[in-house]
């Protein structure tokens, strides 16, 4: 990143502060939902029963920090085998379809996820974290969906399926 993208980056954490929020459900369960840039969507689901059937609910914003604090995490956590992906993605960055270029292609020698149109899709983690990652999980693409009543019907069938 260069000076001008990080004072940037610090101008808009000023101006525009985002709350981190995570929401953690039931430690026993294989099931993480990340609802993108849906902030209602996340504090729904975490006021209703889904929270009690999925491990945890996030969000994420950005194509890099983002997508690397989310592969740490659920490589952290080898309970955690589904992401249902949902909610609307950040407009600009698209963190949404970055995750699922990543999943799907992996990233190359600069560590820049394969295929991603965003805007500075470079990621921190290591190639063998992402293999992992890729080899651990499947994603359950729902982008656009911020109905809690679909998402609860989606755990519902994964349940059954399990």
């Amino acid at each position: 990143m260069n000076i001008i993208e990080e004072i940037a980056g610090e101008l808009c954490r000023i101006i525009l502060p985002i709350e981190e929020e995570v929401f953690f459900g039931d430690s026993k369960s294989n099931i993480a939902v990340c609802t993108l840039a849906s902030m209602s969507l996340l504090k729904e689901i975490s006021k209703s029963s889904i929270i009690k059937e999925i491990a945890i609910a996030g969000r994420l914003l950005s194509e890099n920090k983002g997508i690397d604090s989310l592969v740490r995490y659920v490589t952290s956590n080898e309970k955690i085998d589904t992401i249902i992906l949902c909610g609307n993605d950040t407009l600009g960055h698209n963190s949404g379809d970055s995750l699922l270029c990543l999943y799907k292609n992996g990233m190359d020698e600069n560590n820049k996820i394969i295929g991603s149109a965003s805007p500075h899709p470079i990621l921190t983690v290591s190639k063998k974290q992402v293999l992992k990652f890729q080899g651990q999980v499947k994603i359950i693409n729902k982008i656009g969906k911020t109905s809690v009543s679909e998402l609860k019907y989606i755990i519902e069938t994964l349940r059954q399926t399990q």
